[in-house]
């Protein structure tokens, strides 16, 4: 039975909230958290090597849910890097989560992703899209090393809103691109609840906005 959902004010974003039933859903816009800082409950990390990640509050006149959005502005260079952005809530294994996010610039990568049930920053799924190699692809990163097990050729512009969708139910993880199923995979790799994250690559400069968690 659906419940009622309401709209309040949490981790500095907008949150559209019921229960932790099936039917929950939290969408985050970033609109109240003040440009320059990160939303209360979500920390940083990096999978791999390099200088420092710099995720924090932009401002994005083109931004599908509002000005403000949450970006990954370090250019380190460095290939083997992925910085993270954990949110502490909802803790899940059965998970349904959607982004729109716009790759912005990068020459070793431009790419932006989902992550979920995440243990810990070595420890996780991720699927991502790139605007460089035009593709989507699905990764397992087991202690901090990254396997493809999933993917998918399609255009992904450069400086354009994008949707990008990722469905973890048991062992299957079904990818969704701009509102459409792109692929599905199996996996038992990770079957324990883990955080969502928000993904990207290298010098990857990467905006998002607008995600949805939904509680299968």
């Amino acid at each position: 039975m659906t419940q009622r959902r309401d709209i309040l004010i949490l981790g500095g974003a907008t949150l559209i909230a019921g229960t932790a039933s099936a039917d929950d859903a939290r969408r985050m816009d970033f609109e109240s958290t003040p440009v320059g800082a990160l939303p209360a409950g979500v920390t940083t990390a990096l999978t791999g090597s390099g200088g420092p990640v710099k995720w924090a509050i932009v401002e994005d006149a083109s931004a599908p849910a509002g000005p403000k959005v949450i970006a990954q502005t370090s250019a380190d260079r460095t290939d083997y890097r992925f910085p993270l952005a954990i949110f502490a809530e909802p803790s899940a294994a059965d998970v349904s989560v959607t982004v729109k996010f716009k790759a912005v610039a990068g020459e070793v990568d431009r790419a932006g992703g989902i992550a979920v049930r995440l243990a810990d920053k070595d420890n996780y799924y991720v699927v991502r899209a790139n605007a460089l190699e035009d593709n989507v692809r699905l990764y397992k990163v087991v202690a901090g090393k990254r396997i493809q097990f999933g993917g998918a050729d399609t255009k992904v512009a450069s400086g354009t809103w994008h949707q990008l969708g990722l469905e973890a139910r048991g062992n299957r993880l079904e990818v969704f691109f701009n509102g459409k199923s792109l692929f599905s995979a199996s996996d038992g790799s990770f079957t324990a609840p883990g955080h969502v994250a928000l993904w990207t690559k290298a010098d990857s400069v990467t905006r998002f906005d607008d995600l949805t968690i939904k509680l299968l």
